[in-house]
């Protein structure tokens, strides 16, 4: 028997949300093959699923400077499984195999990045990112110039903290409703296209 989406309610067909939502949906739902659960899980609340993804996408989907998708999406994996949140670490760990084309990066990443086998702007970068997803967060001189030695900007800066903050918040809303990752993430990035049901 299937985990139910959310301990709170989610729509019963896509017909019963604002116009709005059901286009943002439907949409991702043609480039992915299939809904992610967090799109449902949200939906309880129309005026905080347009703001949650409204943020999502500014931070997401905004043009960096050096800071690439892959390296995004190794914050969220990093921070997500610091916080338990088994939603993000998975569907999100598809992001990075995809963006990275490397099928190991994201399992190393999510158990231990410090003794994983990646490069030392990465290892900083998620340091970072754990400083300001677990601790106080402060942006110190020091850290300001860890991260430009290894070629962050003062901009990039900003996004590895947002984005670690963000997640924070998706990382407890989803557990907060108990909503299960969708099984097409396991796959995504370990198989080809057709046999995982899609990508994000």
């Amino acid at each position: 028997m299937s985990a139910p989406l959310s301990r709170f309610n989610v729509p019963e067909t896509l017909d019963d949300l604002p116009e709005d939502i059901r286009t943002t949906i439907l949409a991702v739902q043609e480039k992915a093959g299939f809904v992610p659960n967090v799109f449902l899980m949200l939906a309880h609340r129309p005026a905080e699923f347009r703001a949650f993804f409204a943020y999502h996408d500014a931070l997401m989907e905004r043009e960096s400077e050096s800071l690439t998708k892959a390296e995004k999406e190794m914050i969220v994996v990093a921070t997500s499984a610091r916080n338990r949140c088994l939603y993000c670490v998975v569907a999100h760990g598809a992001l990075v195999r995809i963006y990275s084309k490397n099928p190991l990066l994201a399992d190393q990443v999510a158990i231990n990045h410090r003794v994983a086998p990646i490069s030392e702007r990465h290892r900083v970068m998620l340091d970072f990112a754990m400083h300001c997803a677990i601790d106080v967060g402060e942006m110190t001189d020091e850290w300001l110039a860890r991260l430009h030695e290894v070629g962050f900007s003062h901009e990039d800066c900003w996004d590895i903290g947002a984005i670690a903050a963000f997640f924070g918040l998706s990382n407890r809303l989803v557990t907060l409703a108990g909503t299960p990752p969708n099984e097409e993430f396991y796959l995504m990035g370990r198989v080809p296209r057709h046999n995982a049901g899609g990508t994000a």
